[in-house]
């Protein structure tokens, strides 16, 4: 699986060695950068999946580099580290763009969750997906307007709006694991509360449409106590 990308714009020293390490040891890909100008070039030059961005930084303060990434970019999500608790800060910060804010000193594991949470409420929801509509793998297909499949035999079958939403869901999720929760939330919804045996069930109607071994599947994964991983 393909390492997300996260800026790093810090420039205390001590800090910003601490912190990359630390998002390294989670698997991220991590640039720095210690001034503003620094930042705004590091930007520019590749695609990242989340930037982390002090406020107070030499030549050009954070509220300003955050200004002019979003003239470039107003989808990439923006997280400030501050020394400052001033709810005016905050307000600030999030007027001209940022998605979350953490104030100094703050907690490694909370800096670590709420980067997670962030990164994966920036991927296009399921339903939003809409150039997904028709996937090949193998010797089978999905066409996700027509509720049809072509099973591993060749032959076309019929699957309801819920399969399609689930495997929609796995496969735009392609080599990561999706948890049992994401899947009963997207899928389901709040007001309806399934097993997760019922889970358990779709996948295995998926293994007979396109598995050629089902008790040794190589595209729908169950992997124990956590979730389903789809991989082509």
């Amino acid at each position: 699986m393909e390492k997300k990308r996260i800026l790093l714009v810090e420039d205390e020293e001590h800090l910003l060695k601490t912190i990359r390490l630390n998002l390294e040891l989670e698997n991220y890909d991590v640039t720095t950068a210690v001034t503003g100008y620094e930042a705004l070039k590091e930007f520019r030059k590749s695609n990242f999946d989340l930037i982390i961005l002090d406020v107070m930084l030499p030549e050009m303060n954070g509220f300003d580099v955050c200004e002019e990434i979003r003239k470039e970019n107003t989808k990439v999500p923006v997280l400030f580290l501050t020394a400052k608790s001033s709810g005016s800060d905050r307000v600030q910060g999030l007027k001209i763009g940022a998605d979350d804010y953490l104030t100094k000193p703050f907690n490694l594991e909370e800096l670590l969750l709420r980067i997670e949470i962030l990164i994966r409420r920036s991927k296009p929801h399921v339903d939003t997906a809409n150039e997904l509509t028709v996937y090949t793998f193998g010797n089978s297909e999905i066409n996700f307007v027509t509720y049809e499949v072509k099973d591993i035999n060749g032959d076309a079958t019929g699957i309801t709006k819920r399969e399609i939403a689930l495997l929609k869901l796995l496969i735009s999720r392609k080599g990561e694991v999706v948890s049992r929760e994401e899947i009963l939330d997207a899928i389901w919804g709040t007001d309806v509360f399934p097993s997760s045996r019922t889970i358990d069930n779709y996948i295995l109607a998926f293994r007979k449409y396109f598995e050629e071994n089902q008790r040794e599947p190589k595209h729908f994964h169950s992997i124990r106590g956590v979730g389903y991983k789809f991989t082509d």
